[in-house]
């Protein structure tokens, strides 16, 4: 059972939210709260996953976020936004969320990334992959250099490429005939290589080096 937490400011999003995910028979939403709460709610729910509003009035995302990773053991954080281009979504990436997904989601999508998420992966809402990535690139130098691609592996640069879309370990997958677990196993590979902190680093990476497959840029 994959425990997850919710976190925003709008009582209707959290509420909305929670009805979505807890159709899900594996997704148990333990808590929703605001985000003066959700530090002392994460300490006392433990939860796997949470889905954290970026913008909030009295304490941001940004704010919470940073506090959470410090936590020990700290759950895996998606950020939450309605825009398709969110100004501190390089800084959530930075600081260590783990993905960034618009509030407008289609639930199976939701819940689909809420399974990723909770089985060690990052997510990127498909629709707006690209902008995340390249909003990343613009506000900072690779954190690797393309260089270190040469010492991969052909299915790790396969893997690299496809992260590079922002797909999730299941799509990933699916894409090289391979397990979950298997592909799990690469990406850790491809993070220590490439000497990067998530995903959407790795992601930057790929873009830069121009490894993602040109037959599916666009989607």
């Amino acid at each position: 059972m994959h425990r997850v937490m919710v976190v925003d400011d709008e009582a209707l999003v959290r509420s909305g939210l929670r009805m979505i995910l807890g159709s899900a028979a594996d997704v148990d939403v333990v808590a929703t709260c605001d985000g003066a709460e959700a530090v002392a709610e994460i300490r006392r729910h433990r939860p796997d996953v949470v889905l954290l509003d970026i913008r909030m009035p009295e304490v941001d995302g940004l704010t919470v976020l940073r506090e959470v990773v410090r936590l020990p053991d700290p759950p895996v954080v998606a950020m939450l936004t309605t825009f398709h281009s969110d100004d501190f979504v390089a800084e959530a990436l930075g600081a260590g969320a783990a993905g960034f997904l618009l509030k407008d989601t289609e639930p199976a999508h939701l819940i689909a990334a809420v399974r990723a998420l909770a089985g060690g992966g990052g997510v990127l809402s498909p629709s707006v992959a690209r902008t995340v990535i390249d909003g990343y690139r613009d506000r900072a130098a690779p954190p690797a250099s393309v260089t270190r691609i040469g010492a991969m592996s052909p299915r790790e640069r396969e893997v690299l490429g496809l992260m590079g879309l922002g797909l999730s370990n299941a799509e990933i997958g699916r894409r090289l005939y391979l397990s979950t677990a298997t592909v799990k196993d690469y990406v850790s590979a491809v993070l220590a290589e490439l000497g990067v902190a998530n995903r959407v680093q790795a992601a930057v990476v790929a873009q830069e080096a121009g490894i993602v497959p040109v037959e599916d840029e666009g989607r």
